[in-house]
C-alpha cells in the first residue's frame, strides 16, 4: 500500500469514529470481517446461497447465483477460506457518503489473500498464473495455491439503522468470473 493510501485510509477511519462511530476499531472491524470472509465463502464453495441473506445484498446475490451454477467443482472448492489460511489481510478502500435521501454510508473494501487445497490446474484462463505452495517432502507433499479474494462490506449510519455491516461486492479473481 502507498503511503498515500494508508493516510487516506487512517484520515476515513479518523472520520467514523468522530462522525459515525465513537467505538469503531479497525482491529475489531478486520477479525469481523475475516470472519464473515471465511463463512460467506465456504457457503458460497457450499452452494448454500439461501443462507446467505442476511450476509450478502440482494444484487450481489442474484448475481452469484448466476455464477456459482457455472462454475466447475475444482473452482467452486477453491473459493472456500478457513480462517487459518488466511494469510494476509488489508483495507482496499474506505468511502463515506450519502444518497439523495440524506442517508449515511460506508463501505470498506477488504483484501484477503488465502492458502487453499483445491486441485486447480497451473494456469487458468488468459494465460495467468495461480501461485503454489508446496509443503512437505516428496513423500507427503502437499500443494496449496494462493489465492486473492476482494470483498466490500457496507453499512448504513442513519439514525435508526441496524448497525449490521452487509457485503456488496464479491470478487475472487480468475475464479468467478
Amino acid at each position: 500500500t502507498s503511503p498515500f493510501a494508508w493516510l487516506r485510509t487512517r484520515f476515513y477511519y479518523l472520520l467514523i469514529r468522530l462522525y459515525f462511530d465513537q467505538e469503531f476499531s479497525v482491529e475489531e472491524f478486520t477479525r469481523g470481517a475475516k470472519q464473515a470472509f471465511s463463512v460467506v465463502s465456504k457457503l458460497l464453495s457450499q452452494r448454500k446461497l439461501d443462507l446467505l441473506d442476511e450476509l450478502v445484498s440482494a444484487e450481489v446475490l442474484q448475481v452469484l447465483k448466476e455464477k456459482i451454477s457455472l462454475l466447475p467443482d475444482s473452482h467452486r472448492d477453491a473459493l472456500a477460506a478457513d480462517i487459518d489460511a488466511i494469510m494476509y489481510t488489508t483495507e482496499g478502500d474506505v468511502r463515506i457518503y450519502y444518497d439523495d435521501d440524506g442517508i449515511k454510508f460506508v463501505s470498506i473494501l477488504m483484501c484477503f489473500w488465502y492458502l487453499n487445497g483445491a486441485s486447480l490446474p497451473d494456469e487458468v484462463p488468459g494465460g495467468a498464473k495461480v501461485f503454489q505452495i508446496v509443503f512437505g517432502d516428496e513423500s507427503t507433499k502437499e500443494k496449496k495455491h494462493l489465492l486473492t479474494a476482494n470483498y466490500e462490506f457496507q453499512r448504513e449510519f442513519t439514525e435508526g439503522a441496524k448497525p449490521d455491516w452487509t457485503i456488496t461486492r464479491i470478487e475472487h479473481p480468475r475464479l468467478l468470473e
